[in-house]
Order: C-alpha cells, then structure tokens, then sequence
C-alpha cells in the first residue's frame, strides 16, 4: 500500500486473544488493566506493532501509533490499520493492491479473503495475515 498510494500517517489497533502474561482471575499485576481476569474482559494495552512497523519499513518510522485490545479467544488476532493516503483512492483499488501482493511477493504470507468468516476461521490458517476484503473502507477517498 505504501509504494502504490502512499501513508502520510495512521493508527492501528491490534486486538487479540489474551496473553500468558494476564491473569485468569483479578490478580496483582503492575499494569492495572492486565490485573484484571483476562478470560472475562476486554483490556486495552499498548502494542509494539506500530513501531515494530518502522523497524522494518523505515519509511514509516513515526507516521504509525497504535494501541492493543486483549480479548477473551484463545487464538488469532486482528488488526484494524486506518491511514490517511498520499493520494485518494478506492476501495476497489486498496482490495486489488492486497489480493495482488497475496499472490505475488507475499503469497504464502498474506492471505486474501472476500468471504464473510470470523476469528476461528483463520484458527489454522497457514498465512501469517489475511486480508478481510469485506472490512476495507474509504471515506471521500481521503481516509482508509
């Protein structure tokens, strides 16, 4: 997305399953939030994503921040990325960049879906990330 339109700036929010890190049941804990019993609440946190973003793609180093949900799954986790992009786009034209780069440079790495599945769905999925095409939104082609 970065070499085809371009991110000036945006947000991610990771949510995903709790860690070994959190408790079962309300515990002590120097994060107050991850004190609180994991299998029974949702709990923002910080992640480390955003910036690990900027390790690996140094052209976005301080344009990305983000924040972390733990949820009560065992497994899978999703990302929510809203950016604003250099120039305007589509839809159409986000979704054909991601199936494109799922089928080519990524394949293997990145999947591609335009099926209306859930979290346990991808519970085996070979891929490390899969693009959910139906979730893709563009507000006056200025916001993805």
């Amino acid at each position: 997305l970065n070499d085809a339109i371009g991110i000036e700036r945006g947000l991610m929010t990771t949510i995903h399953s709790y860690t070994n890190d959190q408790k079962i049941l309300d515990q002590i804990h120097e994060d107050m939030r991850r004190a609180r019993a994991a299998a029974m609440s949702m709990i923002p946190t910080t992640t480390g994503a955003a910036r690990a973003v900027g390790e690996v793609m140094p052209e976005l180093k301080g344009k990305l921040d983000g924040s972390a949900i733990r949820v009560p799954t065992p497994n899978v986790s999703i990302v929510d990325l809203t950016f604003t992009p250099k120039r305007d786009t589509s839809v159409e034209e986000v979704n054909a960049l991601l199936k494109a780069a799922s089928e080519g440079a990524l394949k293997g790495v990145l999947a591609y879906s335009d099926e209306p599945l859930v979290s346990i769905d991808y519970n085996h999925c070979p891929a490390s990330s899969t693009i959910d095409s139906l979730e893709t939104a563009v507000i006056d082609g200025k916001l993805v």
